[in-house]
């Protein structure tokens, strides 16, 4: 795979990972408000933020984590396979 798709590739799971919190972030304060207001309670926003809370998660390490230190260990092989 050529450094250019590689490089795509990486920044497309940081922007879908933004992208996410940012979605989370609204829609739980939406939640929140809706709770306080109507509800009474906060069942509904902490069931919202575990369940979704654990896809931000996910995106967060595909984005940002796994994607590193995969390279990391490439790239280690790599230099371990040429000495």
């Amino acid at each position: 795979m050529d450094l250019r798709k590689q490089a795509e590739k990486r920044v497309d799971a940081k922007i879908e990972f933004q992208e996410n919190l940012y979605k989370y972030i609204i829609v739980n304060l939406i939640i929140a408000i809706i709770c306080l207001l109507f509800l009474k309670s906060f069942w509904l926003l902490l069931v919202v933020m575990f369940f979704w809370g654990i896809n931000v998660l996910d995106k967060f390490f595909k984005a940002y984590t796994i994607e590193n230190y995969r390279e990391k260990m490439i790239e280690k092989e790599i230099s371990k396979m040429g000495e």
